[in-house]
C-alpha cells in the first residue's frame, strides 16, 4: 500500500465526485439524445424516421422513440387533436342528455303515483285547447254568415248595374281576415293537442318502464 512519507498515512487517490457525477450524467444524456428518433408520416401517406422532427411536426404528429425503437412519446396530429376534441365533445353531451334523462325520471316518478293520474294531466291540459278550440269556432260561424250576408248585398248592387261601395268591400276584406285568423287558430290548437296526446303517452309509456323496475 502507497503512504505518505510525511504522515505515514495510507494514500488514496483524491475523486470530485460531485464533478465526476455531473460529467457521467451529461454524457449520458448526450446519448439517450442521440439514440432517439422520430417517426412520421408525409402528406403522402409514407413512414419517415428522422433524428429531428420535421418542421410539420405538430400538424402532421408522430412518435418519438428510444433507442430500443419503444415509442416515448407519442405527438397526436391537427386531424387527430380535431377528432379527439369531437369525441369529448360528444361524450359531454351523452352525459348532459343521462343527465337530463334522469331528472326528467325523478320528476315522473314523484309527480305521479299511477297511470290513470297521467291521463287525468292530460286531460287538464287539453280542455285548454278544447276551450280555445270552441271559442274560435263560435265566433267562424258568425263571421261566415256575416261574409255571406255581405256577399249578397254586394251581389245584389252588382246586378241591379249600380257601384258597390268601397264601405262593403271592405267589411267583407276584413271579415275575409279575421275568418283566417280564426282558423289559424284552430289549426294551431289543433296542432297543440296532437303534440300534448303524445307527451303524456310517451310519460305514460316511461313511468311503466320505471316502474316495473321497482
Amino acid at each position: 500500500m502507497q503512504t505518505d512519507k510525511r504522515s505515514c498515512r495510507p494514500w488514496r487517490p483524491i475523486v470530485k465526485a460531485t464533478a465526476s457525477s455531473a460529467l457521467l450524467a451529461c454524457l449520458l444524456a448526450a446519448g439517450l439524445a442521440q439514440a432517439q428518433m422520430y417517426r412520421w408520416v408525409d402528406g403522402n401517406g409514407r413512414v419517415h424516421y428522422t433524428d429531428t422532427p420535421p418542421p410539420t411536426y405538430q400538424k402532421s404528429g408522430g412518435d418519438q422513440l428510444n433507442k430500443q425503437g419503444l415509442v416515448i412519446k407519442r405527438t397526436q396530429s391537427e386531424a387527430e387533436r380535431r377528432a379527439e376534441a369531437e369525441r369529448l365533445e360528444e361524450q359531454k353531451r351523452v352525459q348532459l342528455e343521462q343527465q337530463r334523462q334522469a331528472q326528467l325520471d325523478r320528476a315522473l316518478t314523484q309527480t305521479y303515483t299511477s297511470e290513470a293520474e297521467i291521463d287525468l294531466a292530460r286531460d287538464r291540459a287539453l280542455e285548454h285547447h278544447k276551450l280555445a278550440i270552441r271559442g274560435a269556432q263560435t265566433r267562424a260561424a258568425v263571421v261566415d254568415k256575416n261574409m255571406a250576408d255581405l256577399r249578397g248585398r254586394i251581389a245584389t248592387i252588382e246586378q241591379a248595374g249600380r257601384k258597390v261601395g268601397s264601405g262593403l268591400t271592405d267589411q267583407l276584406a276584413q271579415a275575409q281576415r279575421e275568418r283566417q285568423e280564426l282558423s289559424r287558430t284552430i289549426q294551431s290548437n289543433e296542432d297543440a293537442m296532437t303534440k300534448v296526446r303524445e307527451k303524456y303517452e310517451a310519460d305514460k309509456l316511461r313511468y311503466r318502464e320505471l316502474t316495473a323496475r321497482q
